[in-house]
């Protein structure tokens, strides 16, 4: 596996409050360097980190770096916290961190297919043993899906024309290669929006890549269940990389730190909702010039924590 430059590390630390004996969760372990410098505070007492990962290559590599008696690792999605807390007879834990997105050993890696610069099969799996992948999205999806898809999580202006070029291409012969779908693309972009706004495959890419790995929905399905897995003051960190991820993070913490929902002229509450969580960043948190400049693709970075509440 290619070098991976974890981000936002200093504030990583600050924010969760990691402490020699609590017990932190990192579901997207990657290669290990946020959950480095968790082990680097817990190795002093008797804590204990979880990681998880959909990439076995992941798994692999970290199994080798780090000492199994205070880190457990697991392979799959971070919607498995719950059965893996389970399994550990843990109830609940002092800190969560996920690290959306692609990391650099896998957008480097050509014959994972995440990339436009390699020409590659067309894959973009996180987990490797699932059955879907881009290829089969652009070749058997209805040209409204494919629309649909591209519009809404690339946020391509050009999304149906797009589609109907794909769908045109696939009658004639399977889109096999990230290079395929590269011409596609050019092809259905006029040159005249090719010349501004970076490569012009950048956001069909990402849109096939967050449908492939169900990235969204995994995201918003996992921070409604983090009250229930963290302690009273456990914090939860969310590291995105684009403003759909964002969103769905600011909205969700939004929601979890929201007392009664009825509105103001209700003679008497009926909803009975209590705040679950407290915003701890306002504003998210971003690389700073020194970050950025050693770490280009630290750029997007954005960074949100919440606090668990005591249940009242």
């Amino acid at each position: 596996m290619e070098e991976h430059e974890p981000v936002l590390i200093d504030e990583v630390k600050e924010f969760l409050n990691i402490t020699q004996d609590g017990i932190y969760l990192d579901g997207t372990l990657g290669r290990g360097g946020h959950a480095e410098c968790i082990l680097e505070e817990i190795i002093k007492g008797d804590g204990l980190l979880i990681g998880i990962d959909k990439d076995q290559e992941a798994i692999a590599y970290c199994q080798k770096k780090f000492p199994e008696d205070q880190v457990k690792l697991f392979q799959g999605s971070f919607l498995k916290a719950p059965e893996i807390l389970q399994q550990l007879q843990i109830s609940a834990v002092d800190g969560i961190l996920l690290d959306l997105g692609v990391s650099s050993p896998q957008l480097d890696n050509p014959a994972r297919g995440f990339s436009y610069q390699d020409d590659a099969p067309l894959d973009m799996r996180m987990d490797q043993s699932q059955e879907l992948t881009a290829a089969k999205i652009v070749n058997n999806y209805e040209q409204d899906q494919l629309t649909k898809i591209i519009s809404k999580y690339g946020e391509e202006r050009w999304a149906s024309r797009i589609a109907e070029f794909i769908v045109d291409f696939r009658e004639r012969k399977p889109l096999e290669s990230t290079y395929d779908l590269i011409d596609v693309i050019k092809a259905a972009i006029p040159a005249s929006a090719r010349r501004s706004g970076g490569h012009p495959a950048r956001r069909t890419f990402q849109a096939l890549r967050i449908e492939t790995n169900n990235e969204l929905q995994e995201v918003e399905d996992f921070l409604q269940q983090v009250p229930t897995l963290l302690r009273t003051g456990g914090r939860i960190g969310v590291i995105s990389f684009h403003s759909l991820e964002d969103r769905i993070v600011k909205h969700t913490f939004k929601h979890l730190a929201e007392e009664c929902l009825c509105p103001p002229d209700f003679p008497v509450c009926r909803c009975d909702k209590k705040a679950e969580l407290k915003i701890i960043t306002r504003s998210p948190v971003q690389p700073g010039e020194k970050e950025i400049k050693q770490n280009p693709r630290s750029r997007s970075a954005k960074f949100r924590v919440a606090e668990k509440l005591a249940v009242t």
